[in-house]
């Protein structure tokens, strides 16, 4: 993302000369104060650009400095091409546009750096989704997408977590892909609050328009929601006790960070166990979770929880009892 604002930044200066960082801030849709921090990093990296004082000022190029794409080197030529997602591009409706743009790098290219960025593009691919599931189904992407370049109101119906269905006017300002899921950063009643767009169940692209604020960063926005929802993610600690050789499962169970952060903080027992503190989100998710470990977890703590897996223990003996011979369906009676 910020590496092609700030090649986006070089073109606009190359193209169109002395620009104030209002201007570039407006045509870059960033906050002004983005704009400083790319033209800092753009002077860094060895580009000659200035800044002219008075009123009649801006930022522009050293005189007759150029940048070409054919000054790439094999490296950067060829890690554009592990940028591209194709599957991305086809939901949004720019499959036919992003080849083209690929066909067009590739013909701009001299030969070595061409040939390498061809075996990459053989060489690698990328998959989002995670195993175990697919990308979501979200019909009205395209809808959200279009309302989102040209800045016009959404009248959503929205499914929220369970049974309620909820209907907002949106102002969307940008869409992200998270694990082979979209979800659409909009502001609704003056907030900015995001919204899964697989959960649309009705997307109407309304005739008015919105003006974007100059200073909202989606890349920003989306680290800070991303760390606010781990925070808010975990509501409780379990202590449970795990048995040998069980840590794997474990991390595909609760994820990695989760389970790595306490096994370094476990105590051993006796026969290879180790006592762990966990993080939880409630206790009926902690109870659908430890019970996909079966006998390689023992939960200690909290007691409410432990009495929950004692229950569900129970009613899976009674469900899976022993069964009169010839009654292969007495278990399931009520």
């Amino acid at each position: 993302m910020r590496a092609s604002r700030l090649l986006s930044l070089l073109l606009l200066l190359q193209t169109r000369g002395r620009m104030t960082a209002t201007e570039i801030a407006e045509e870059l849709e960033v906050s002004v104060r983005t704009v400083y921090r790319d033209v800092e990093a753009l002077s860094a990296a060895g580009v000659p650009v200035y800044a002219d004082r008075g009123p009649l000022g801006g930022y522009r190029l050293l005189d007759g400095y150029r940048t070409r794409l054919n000054g790439l080197t094999v490296e950067e030529a060829s890690s554009l091409f592990l940028a591209g997602l194709p599957g991305p591009a086809a939901e949004l409706g720019l499959a036919d546009f992003a080849a083209a743009a690929e066909l067009k790098l590739l013909a701009a290219l001299p030969p070595e750096p061409r040939s390498h960025a061809a075996r990459m593009r053989e060489r690698f691919h990328l998959d989002v989704p995670g195993w175990y599931r697919g990308a979501d189904e979200a019909p009205f992407l395209t809808e959200v997408a279009e309302a989102v370049w040209e800045e016009r109101v959404l009248r959503l119906r929205y499914r929220r977590w369970g049974p309620t269905v909820v209907e907002r006017l949106v102002h969307p300002y940008g869409l992200v892909l998270k694990g082979g899921s979209w979800y659409l950063a909009a502001a609704c009643s003056g907030t900015v609050r995001t919204y899964r767009v697989g959960r649309i169940i009705e997307a109407e692209l309304l005739p008015e328009r919105f003006e974007r604020p100059h200073d909202f960063d989606l890349a920003d926005f989306w680290r800070g929601f991303a760390a606010e929802f781990a925070s808010r993610m975990y509501t409780a600690e379990a202590v449970v006790r795990l048995a040998p050789g069980a840590e794997d499962l474990l991390r595909y169970t609760l994820g990695g960070d989760v389970v790595d952060k306490a096994l370094a903080d476990g105590q051993p027992e006796p026969g290879g166990w180790t006592r762990l503190t966990l993080p939880i989100e409630s206790l009926t998710h902690a109870r659908w979770l430890f019970l996909r470990m079966g006998a390689l977890v023992e939960v200690l703590e909290p007691a409410d929880l432990r009495a929950l897996m004692a229950e569900a223990v129970a009613d899976l003996s009674r469900m899976y009892g022993a069964v009169p011979e010839g009654d292969p369906g007495a278990a399931h009676e009520s």
